[in-house]
């Protein structure tokens, strides 16, 4: 059994401009929508389960790809005009 956790993100064309228009920095509104998306939801799998039942490495695996999504998704919600510099 091969673990989706483990596997490639798909992607499609927009996908691939959609990264490559936000890494140029001339990306529209809806293509930097559709780049954080891929990251969060794709190539993070923020939101799928990880865990693997047939393998602890794969859980693992998963579960770091889960917590950049996760940071990720944290960033987003914070209040940062309530952020304070250390």
């Amino acid at each position: 059994m091969t673990s989706h956790s483990i596997k490639p993100a798909d992607y499609s064309a927009a996908d691939i401009a959609a990264l490559q228009e936000l890494e140029a920095g001339v990306a529209s509104p809806d293509q930097q929508k559709r780049a954080l998306k891929w990251i969060i939801e794709q190539a993070c799998i923020t939101y799928d389960l990880s865990f693997d039942p047939t393998s602890e490495r794969t859980t693992s695996f998963a579960e770091g790809r889960r917590y950049v999504g996760l940071q990720i998704v944290k960033m987003l919600k914070l209040n940062r005009n309530a952020f304070k510099e250390k």
